[in-house]
């Protein structure tokens, strides 16, 4: 009797073991598929906020080629009188980009430089913070899952070791951040 209880006991044990190792790989997994979509957040937010960033840039740089041009072209093959004419309509267009520098100071084509910048690097961190994260998940789990005695559970519960973040050749590309377009806008 006393061995039938013994017996029991460690079926129990053993029973007890297998549900708390099958429920911390189901963990495990969570954990990676929550890693995976935060890099997918993050390709989409690099995407985003890249793109918005760079064609606001873009049109900036477009808008002051064209006044550049403009007032180029005031100028020349001129006489006296139509430069006089051509400085108070140039004084004019420039009181009005001050006019506008004032209302919005963000347009401002340096400064949009420099954002555009930050947020390259910054969105580049998120996402390489993302893929760390994932990786060392994949990480803990495989480990778990090949390390005796885990491995005979996870091999009755059907797990294997994950494979580790690998961008595929579309995800590897970066947001096109070409200044070539600019003159075509």
């Amino acid at each position: 009797m006393v061995l039938l209880y013994v017996l029991a006991f460690i079926v129990i044990v053993i029973l007890a073991w297998i549900i708390a190792v099958s429920n911390r790989i189901k963990v495990m997994e969570v954990k990676i598929d929550e890693a995976s979509s935060s890099i997918d957040v993050a390709l989409e937010k690099r995407y985003s906020v890249l793109s918005k960033q760079m064609d606001i840039v873009k049109g900036v740089c477009s808008h002051e080629q064209k006044l550049l041009f403009e007032s180029i072209k005031l100028r020349q093959g001129m006489n006296f009188d139509e430069q006089n004419e051509a400085i108070e309509k140039v004084t004019k267009l420039a009181n009005g980009i001050n006019a506008l520098a004032e209302n919005y100071p963000e347009i401002k084509t340096n400064e949009n430089f420099a954002i555009l910048q930050k947020s390259v690097n910054d969105t580049e961190e998120h996402l390489q913070a993302a893929r760390r994260l994932f990786n060392s998940n994949v990480s803990s789990f495989n480990q778990y899952v090949v390390t005796f005695p885990n491995s005979i559970v996870a091999a009755l519960v059907g797990k294997q070791q994950k494979t580790f973040f690998v961008a595929d050749e579309q995800r590897k590309k970066d947001v096109d951040l070409s200044m070539d377009s600019v003159s075509n806008n």
